[in-house]
């Protein structure tokens, strides 16, 4: 089955069309590095990690750009109210920014361009609207004339006369004279304070927009696939963006993909810094799990709002502790087990066939759960050749979502200690067994009870025949 993904401009599902077979290209509106990340901030990049690494199993090689916006009007602000060097407060937070997408284990992106780093291509991409009569300077600044644009409104739908009287139409904080209240800025002339840099009309600094194009052009080329973002980036910065590309003769996004927001107060709220209500990521890592943060941001279509609250991560909690109980379970009790794939009782075409349909991943998680269920019922009965092989298409599964916690979440149960753990829950086993050779039913219970005090849950079962026992951590159910 091809890959179809939601195409805003198209406002359909259409299937995906690379440019150059076996390859594609994905340009992401990356961060304002104003502040640190908070959990909105997390789901984009968990939403969109999906995408690359569903392109990377499909078989694709990705080039794979997230930009990083290091000047902005909200960076300086910030900066003025501090001691702190806007260029300082910028590499600080890109620092914490990769640490949070570290945290969760999103895919390093293949470029990540800064804005301090590409002022040439910008200016050039600037002169060369200009030279197509599509933009012009005034008083230092350089505007996109936006009624040369063709089409302009059609990605967010809506109409350049409406726009015209509206809110979103009025500069703000540009010292030149534009000649249609739609005309945005390309170029910002320097104001007093603030870092600048020389370009043909004076010294200055770029305007939003006109960023990212530069920056898409210059690492993915003049047309390329898949341009990404949250839908709130819709109107009006993928909106210019388009024309001001176009303007530069550029065929630019084949495909426009927008992911849902993180949402507080019962839905009500988008959550973000300016409304006080954001949620710091590293807050959330001191209480939360990093697997399980990844799990709660990563179940639901990246197409839907997330509501934040304590009960979904604590559903997320439970939910990935019944995938990560049977992992773990599942692999100590198959060891060396010879895996034939032919005997699973899990469907990785299901699986994929949902992953194909829009990134569904609620779906493809569907798949997993069922998958999981059928092996604990295998566990259960002691069938190593056909838990051998479902266990082996259930990881093929949760590697996709970055969920395995064998190969990629190695140090989830324990950290370091899971061998020290191991070996005293063990010893504390074997005591017990001893205990109820001898009939001594008093120490064994009590045994059981420290455990049971310690956090370790036991579990007898039986494999090939043979009675054993293994263990858990409390509220790791299956």
């Amino acid at each position: 089955m091809t890959l179809r993904l939601y195409d805003t401009a198209t406002r359909s599902v259409r299937p995906l069309a690379p440019l150059q077979a076996g390859q594609v290209g994905v340009y992401v509106c990356g961060p304002t590095v104003q502040a640190p990340p908070h959990v909105g901030h997390l789901r984009s990049a968990v939403a969109l990690d999906v995408l690359h690494r569903w392109l990377l199993a499909s078989g694709f090689m990705v080039t794979f750009v997230r930009n990083v916006t290091d000047v902005d009007d909200k960076i300086l602000h910030d900066a003025a109210h501090t001691a702190e060097p806007w260029w300082a407060l910028a590499t600080r937070t890109t620092r914490a920014f990769h640490r949070a997408y570290d945290a969760v284990q999103v895919l390093p992106p293949t470029g990540e361009p800064r804005v301090t780093g590409s002022i040439a291509s910008i200016t050039a991409l600037i002169e060369r609207i200009i030279s197509r009569g599509h933009a012009y300077a005034s008083g230092g600044d350089v505007y996109l004339a936006v009624r040369t644009a063709p089409g302009y409104g059609q990605l967010s739908g809506q109409d350049p006369d409406q726009l015209r009287a509206s809110d979103k139409a009025v500069a703000h904080g540009h010292t030149g004279t534009k000649r249609d209240p739609l005309d945005f800025a390309l170029w910002k002339a320097a104001k007093p304070g603030e870092p600048s840099w020389s370009s043909p009309w004076g010294p200055g600094r770029p305007g939003w927009h006109i960023e990212c194009s530069a920056m898409a052009v210059d690492h993915l080329g003049e047309s390329f696939d898949i341009h990404a973002g949250g839908i709130d980036l819709v109107f009006p910065h993928h909106e210019n963006e388009v024309a001001q590309s176009r303007a530069a003769g550029h065929g630019f996004a084949q495909h426009w993909l927008h992911h849902g927001l993180v949402t507080v107060a019962g839905g009500a709220e988008k959550m973000s810094k300016s409304l006080g209500n954001g949620t710091l990521v590293d807050d959330v890592l001191t209480e939360v799990r990093p697997q399980v943060l990844r799990y709660v941001l990563g179940a639901g279509h990246y197409r839907s709002p997330l509501e934040w609250s304590p009960a979904a991560v604590a559903d997320g909690e439970a939910a990935y502790g019944r995938i990560e109980t049977f992992v773990r379970n599942a692999t100590d009790a198959v060891g060396d087990q010879p895996v034939d794939e032919a005997l699973a009782k899990a469907s990785w075409e299901e699986f994929a066939a949902a992953l194909d349909d829009d990134l569904s991943v609620p779906q493809a998680l569907a798949a997993v759960h069922s998958a999981v269920r059928v092996g604990n019922a295998l566990l259960a009965a002691g069938e190593p050749p056909a838990l051998a092989a479902t266990l082996s298409v259930v990881r093929r599964m949760l590697t996709v979502l970055a969920l395995d916690p064998v190969g990629q979440w190695p140090s989830a149960a324990g950290g370091d200690l899971r061998g020290v753990v191991d070996t005293l829950v063990a010893l504390a086993v074997e005591a017990r067994a001893d205990a109820r050779a001898a009939k001594d039913w008093v120490r064994a219970d009590a045994l059981r009870d420290r455990l049971t005090a310690a956090g370790i849950v036991l579990e007898d079962i039986v494999v090939d025949g043979v009675a054993g026992v293994r263990w858990r951590l409390a509220g790791h159910d299956r």
